[in-house]
């Protein structure tokens, strides 16, 4: 399993910095390592805490401490709840919108918007249980969902942005930016067969801070998840390409 990196750690949560390519917990199919051996090995104490995810009639799989999750591979910070009360304070600021989340990401194309919205309602794709859709024709419950954005660098190929979603729908990032024809690179979910620019051989999207009420103390608290090395090198690399054109 990959380093996993603690960037604070208390009596009521803990928080990390989850790698890419590592599973929050399984689904029932992945046979692999997840946090959840993760955390079962480093924190015994979390057991029990927390809410099982039913996977079909007959199966569920255990979640100890986990309030969210990240997608197998967004890397970033990750909120882990220690005690049944920070569980249930953390999942009803999560419920109320009251926890601010940052993303970085890199996108197809170029963002021409210095800041923009997108507020499209996501539901399931017509064309791949696996997928979500912010286009024509989703299928089940439509979840309304917003993402607001500032574009830090952009060229022809490629734009780096900043990313701040208000709601917290399962692939929003990756389904909004989709929906505006700029998907995230190396996203091979929602934009196969497109090249795997600057350097990235998995998505290129880092959670990087997180804002919330801490459940113990009541004090607001912002904890960030520096840029791995990938975001860093792709960075630097826009730039030279910005510089030489």
């Amino acid at each position: 399993m990959s380093e996993i990196r603690i960037l604070h750690e208390d009596n009521d949560i803990v928080v990390i910095d989850k790698p890419a390519g590592l599973m929050v917990h399984g689904d029932g199919r992945f046979e692999g390592e997840t946090l959840v051996d993760w955390i079962r090995a480093t924190y015994p104490d979390m057991e029990g805490i927390g809410e099982e995810l039913s996977i079909d009639e007959d199966n569920t799989v255990e979640r100890p401490g986990i309030v969210h999750r990240l997608d197998r591979d967004t890397s970033g910070v990750l909120l882990l709840a220690r005690t049944v009360t920070a569980h249930a304070r953390l999942k009803k600021q999560f419920m109320g919108r009251g926890i601010r989340k940052t993303y970085r990401a890199f996108v197809h194309g170029s963002v021409t918007e210095e800041r923009g919205t997108v507020e499209r309602p996501i539901g399931k794709s017509r064309s791949d249980f696996r997928q979500w859709s912010a286009g024509r024709g989703p299928r089940g419950v439509m979840r309304d969902a917003k993402t607001e954005y500032r574009t830090i660098l952009r060229s022809k190929e490629a734009s780096y942005v900043e990313v701040f979603p208000h709601t917290g729908r399962t692939h929003q990032i990756r389904v909004h930016f989709k929906a505006l024809h700029r998907p995230v690179i190396c996203d091979t979910l929602y934009a196969p067969g497109k090249p795997a620019l600057l350097g990235f051989s998995r998505l290129a999207l880092h959670a990087l801070s997180v804002v919330f009420v801490h459940p113990g103390t009541g004090k607001e608290m912002e904890l960030s998840a520096p840029l791995p090395p990938d975001f860093v090198e792709a960075e630097r690399q826009l730039r030279n390409n910005l510089a030489s054109s």
